[in-house]
């Protein structure tokens, strides 16, 4: 699907913080996640988990249960957020190098979906969630886990944040593992910049829905 501590991301702990006017919205603030004041694993968590329902079902369709379980996992400093009027609304990962986003942990999966779903689901997340990027290296960041919160989806939210990641130091960035299907995503990224650089079959495609996985590289400006 996608994909510790490296070293800390360039631009310190906090990233550079863009408001933006929007459409149909008030204000976009974009922070990464370990400057948010009062921050709660599990606000983080419940967005990734209601922007990617679908994809997550097979852990819980009870999504304040699923924020529970992965709310313990997020790594702070690996996730950028884009706030409206102060919520949640869009969030995405960035790591450089070997650095990971998460750090699950088998216990926390058992205690909220039980033994042995919880356990099964922790080795999917190892397996599924965790691994650098094959030609990782330092000033290449990759950007994950891009999704909006149901109630601010289609009011340009996402685009904010992507931009706001562009415009930090590195000097490529790369998407991994999207979906053929996602017409939606590829083609904000697109418009961001990217270009397809690899592609791989699903597994079990016509059960899936979606025939393959495609990954973008973008290089800075």
């Amino acid at each position: 699907m996608r994909k510790h501590m490296h070293r800390p991301l360039r631009g310190g702990w906090v990233g550079c913080i863009e408001l933006t006017e929007a459409e149909g919205i008030a204000m976009i603030e974009i922070k990464r996640v370990d400057a948010l004041a009062g921050f709660q694993p599990s606000d983080i968590a419940a967005v990734l988990v209601g922007g990617f329902a679908e994809d997550f079902a097979y852990f819980s369709k009870d999504q304040e249960t699923l924020a529970r379980a992965f709310a313990h996992m997020i790594i702070p400093e690996r996730f950028y957020v884009a706030l409206v009027d102060g919520v949640p609304a869009a969030i995405a990962s960035l790591t450089e190098a070997d650095q990971e986003c998460f750090t699950p942990d088998r216990s926390e999966f058992q205690r909220h979906l039980g033994t042995w779903h919880g356990l099964i689901s922790y080795f999917i997340v190892r397996t599924q969630f965790l691994g650098a990027f094959k030609g990782a290296r330092p000033g290449l960041a990759e950007i994950g886990f891009v999704t909006t919160a149901p109630q601010y989806q289609g009011r340009g939210v996402a685009t904010e944040l992507m931009k706001h990641l562009l415009a930090l130091p590195f000097d490529e960035f790369v998407l991994r593992d999207i979906k053929d299907t996602n017409v939606a995503a590829l083609s904000l990224y697109r418009k961001l910049g990217f270009s397809e650089s690899d592609s791989r079959p699903a597994r079990f495609a016509k059960r899936a829905g979606f025939s393959r996985y495609v990954s973008m590289n973008r290089k800075a400006a």
